[in-house]
């Protein structure tokens, strides 16, 4: 896949446009749960899923709002992306970012390597895209395919239709969650531009012990 790869002219301006009032919060459908790769068992958590928690929790969980977001970066000569939702700010002076990610996904290979990587904030209008990155695509299938794209500095894809996009350097490799079921990956924020008008994307789930 080409990109255009002209760093000097970004596609977004710097965003300064006053807040715009947020739509509905959007609430996951069974389907779009089908699009988000779950957690799988392994006899490491098989203990604590006998001992699950109460209902209430997995409910108050659900409401604690997301976004949702295309992380994508370079593997070699290709694009590589994956559906996220656990993206959080975690300082100011440097710029840093938190994303948490299921052990063996393909990300955290790239984050060991010290690779950089771009979050594509998706907007109210991207839902068609958790089909495409909520899983990771069969031999032969290019996730990125008829989509408008542009490149980062750092070479990883950005969606020119997202809200926003920031590119990150993680700031320490990716290691073995001491606790809980997924890596949180910290990165610095080294580049990002916003969609003007665009809002992002705000997710709410039913059941917090989900995607």
């Amino acid at each position: 896949m080409m990109l255009e790869r002209d760093a000097k002219t970004p596609r977004f301006p710097e965003s300064r446009a006053t807040a715009q009032p947020l739509g509905p919060p959007h609430l996951a459908t069974p389907r779009e749960d089908a699009y988000m790769t779950q957690p799988q068992p392994s006899p490491e958590n098989a203990a604590a899923a006998a001992a699950a928690p109460p209902e209430g929790i997995a409910t108050a969980l659900g409401r604690i709002p997301s976004g949702l977001f295309i992380v994508t970066w370079r593997q070699g000569t290709h694009d590589r992306g994956m559906l996220a939702s656990w993206v959080m700010q975690a300082g100011f002076v440097p710029p840093v970012v938190t994303v948490a990610v299921a052990p063996g996904r393909d990300l955290l290979a790239a984050i060991q390597a010290g690779d950089p990587f771009v979050v594509n904030v998706l907007a109210e209008d991207q839902r068609h895209l958790l089909a495409r990155f909520g899983r990771p695509p069969a031999p032969g299938d290019d996730p990125f395919a008829g989509l408008a794209l542009r490149a980062a500095p750092c070479g990883a894809a950005v969606l020119t239709d997202a809200a926003a996009w920031l590119e990150c350097v993680p700031l320490a490799p990716a290691t073995a969650p001491a606790a809980g079921d997924h890596v949180v990956v910290v990165a610095r924020v080294t580049g990002a531009a916003s969609g003007g008008d665009r809002a992002p994307l705000v997710h709410l789930r039913k059941n917090g012990l989900r995607y």
